[in-house]
């Protein structure tokens, strides 16, 4: 039989991870639990899983998938802890909580039967897990070389898996997992100013959409840095460097990096 992994708190990044690791693994089960129960038993029923209780989940799975927020971590483990410290086999714990480190996640899981301290992957996923074009950090403590590259590779179908030492992890999360947000933004920009200039909104949004998704297909098949393509789109004189000139202006640059900067500091804090 292969590997179990049970997903506890099946939301947005929870529910996209169980769902990769459905696409990616054929001899494995998958568990699913959630607070909501409707929820885990709507998703168990698409993903031909069993929707269980927390505790279900702490006693079979050999991954244990933390999905909670990092607020409710404490209260999760407090059911949990004893269900995993009488268990015969020793669990992977998986977290996701931002701000939440290896130790951190030790503490709250508190020792095994043995005294030793349980495995832990700590991951990091982006909103685009949803549709299999994510980014999800990854670092842990514990795990054999040959079951982190087999963790990484049943999780395959949610996009690119990124290893960072942990002490890297809040300013990697700065860029993977906020600035879809800003990138976000930026399009709704491009879209607006199309609309100034008298296009249709429609048009003006499909234009902006087709233009990153293009761009950021360029700038991983192209070997050139972003600084020398940005050369390459401006012609001496042309439209393109009029709008650059105006951005750099605008300090877009400076903009962004303190963008990046707060939401590191933020993480930090956190």
């Amino acid at each position: 039989m292969g590997k179990t992994y049970g997903f506890i708190g099946v939301g947005n990044m929870g529910g996209a991870l169980a769902r990769a690791c459905a696409k990616a693994c054929g001899d494995t089960r998958i568990l699913v639990s959630n607070r909501t129960a409707a929820k885990a038993e709507a998703l168990a029923a698409e993903l031909g899983a069993r929707a269980v209780a927390v505790t279900d989940v702490a006693a079979e799975a050999d991954f244990v998938v933390l999905g909670v927020k990092p607020q409710n971590l404490a209260d999760l483990f407090a059911d949990i802890t004893p269900v995993l410290a009488a268990r015969e086999t020793v669990p992977v714990l998986v977290t996701m909580a931002a701000g939440r480190t290896i130790t951190q996640i030790r503490a709250l899981a508190g020792p095994r039967a043995d005294g030793a301290t349980y495995p832990v992957i700590r991951i990091m996923p982006n909103l685009p897990v949803n549709i299999g074009e994510g980014v999800t950090l990854i670092c842990a403590d514990g795990i054999a070389d040959g079951s982190f590259a087999a963790f990484a590779n049943d999780f395959a179908a949610a996009g690119q898996f990124i290893p960072l030492p942990e002490a890297q992890f809040d300013a990697g999360m700065a860029i993977s997992g906020c600035a879809p947000a800003f990138a976000f933004m930026f399009a709704d920009a491009l879209a607006k100013g199309g609309v100034a200039c008298g296009l249709p909104e429609d048009v003006a949004l499909a234009l902006a959409e087709q233009t990153m998704r293009g761009s950021a297909a360029l700038m991983q098949a192209d070997s050139r840095t972003p600084t020398e393509l940005i050369r390459a789109v401006c012609s001496p004189g042309g439209t393109t460097i009029e709008g650059v000139e105006a951005l750099r202006a605008g300090g877009f640059d400076a903009l962004v990096q303190s963008a990046i900067r707060a939401s590191f500091e933020k993480a930090s804090r956190m």
